[in-house]
């Protein structure tokens, strides 16, 4: 066995240029941090140094201090944040029209199981260390990533995948919309299609038995699907409330496409744990949710992005442009009457849409409507960790907790835009 040496120490240039491997960490590292944002409190901390033991976090220390046959890492000009939290990304692929709609047809699960893990190390190199991948159609390649980045065969962030997301006939997430007649078969719970409060019950098993950890269903028409309509209710309130009953049976959380104010309104009612992007989100909806401790994870960078490439030619599909042309640019602006009414707020891009690598984009989105730098951190940190009911090991720097951190050289409580350019990223006690 190797002797672990005396103490040693990582200066680091916060350039983003120095990478440090597993090899060189030793079992306990101690960082010295300029300033700590713990995700906990209101303001942040100066001078604080913290001792990693193995993957956890082992104490939190007054002032920069050195430890025995320890690694030091030097963060004495960073702020130091909890490894950021995005609770909607999806990892199987990146919306590249026209080519993206077509891919289907010609690249197997390998190919996107490999692909995948390109985006995986963009994700996790952007200072986000957990995800929730919501929704794919390759279910065995999101799966086969997951359990790779958990066993360290593959670097990326911890994953929470809804495997594929629940649809109805002809709904946001039918995998036949779109497609020629004679491949346009009628697809039921285990292919992710509920017609019916039985066919809901066995949807749900159906991912249980995929390893799926989270529930995700399409409540309306989206944006991005070969369907007519992006707003409209697609599930009735006793699939509804089957959905919800079938989840709770299995332990499971439940998040849900929404658009149009109807669809989410019948969600919220049958007790769903969180609405994603929200667009058309009324006063109603909103007081729902606050009645319901219902979560908001808003996807403004999804919107932004979609309503750039409807005023390209030839981006996307006929069917698809116009319905980009008007929930893209309305997702900002709900988010932000959303977060004045004090609807609670978790962290989500909807990244596989807009870029990989580029999450935090979201924070300056989110800044711009009114929302203010400390919440939107937390909004990634200790808020996402609840919604996932992970706040027992992540979301905030504290003892016992995993060892999740992200740097970046400045203050972003001054300017959040430096989010977007970190410099130390540390997932469970590993340096990437």
């Amino acid at each position: 066995m190797n002797k672990i040496p005396k103490l040693r120490d990582i200066s680091l240039s916060l350039i983003g240029q120095l990478v440090i491997s597993a090899a060189c960490i030793a079992e306990t590292t101690v960082l010295q941090v300029g300033t700590l944002i713990d995700g906990v409190s209101q303001n942040p901390r100066g001078k604080v140094s913290i001792v990693v033991e193995g993957d956890k976090i082992a104490d939190i220390v007054e002032g920069w201090i050195d430890k025995e046959e320890a690694t030091r890492i030097d963060l004495r000009n960073a702020t130091l944040m909890p490894g950021f939290i995005d609770m909607h990304v999806h990892l199987d692929g990146e919306l590249n029209p026209p080519g993206s709609y077509s891919e289907g047809f010609y690249m197997n699960s390998a190919d996107v199981a490999l692909r995948s893990t390109h985006y995986a190390k963009l994700t996790l190199a952007a200072g986000f260390t957990t995800v929730r991948d919501l929704g794919t159609s390759d279910v065995d390649a999101i799966r086969a990533l997951r359990n790779a980045i958990n066993r360290g065969l593959v670097d990326g962030p911890r994953i929470f995948m809804a495997g594929k997301a629940l649809a109805t006939t002809g709904g946001h997430a039918d995998p036949t919309n779109g497609v020629r007649s004679d491949l346009r078969h009628d697809p039921g719970p285990k292919e992710g299609v509920v017609n019916g409060p039985d066919d809901a019950y066995k949807a749900v098993r159906q991912r249980y038995k995929d390893g799926s950890d989270v529930i995700k269903l399409t409540v309306t028409g989206g944006v991005l699907s070969l369907a007519k309509s992006g707003d409209n209710p697609q599930f009735t309130d006793s699939e509804l409330e089957a959905v919800v009953a079938a989840a709770k049976d299995y332990g499971y959380k439940v998040a849900v496409h929404a658009h149009g104010a109807e669809g989410m309104k019948r969600a919220i009612r049958a007790g769903v744990d969180s609405v994603e992007h929200g667009t058309y989100m009324d006063e109603e909806a909103m007081r729902l949710m606050k009645e319901k401790g219902t979560w908001y994870v808003p996807t403004i960078s999804a919107g932004k992005w979609v309503a750039v490439l409807a005023e390209q030619e030839g981006k996307l599909p006929a069917v698809v442009k116009p319905k980009a042309a008007a929930v893209g640019p309305q997702i900002q602006g709900t988010f932000a009457k959303a977060y004045a009414e004090g609807v609670k707020i978790a962290f989500g891009t909807d990244t596989g849409v807009s870029p990989h690598g580029q999450n935090a984009k979201e924070f300056v989105y989110m800044v711009e409507a009114g929302m203010p730098p400390m919440e939107a951190i937390r909004s990634a940190t200790i808020n996402a960790a609840v919604l996932l009911d992970q706040a027992d090991t992540l979301g905030s720097i504290e003892v016992g907790k995993y060892a999740d951190f992200v740097a970046v050289e400045g203050d972003p409580l001054a300017d959040i835009s430096i989010l977007q350019s970190p410099t130390f990223v540390m997932k469970a006690g590993k340096v990437y």
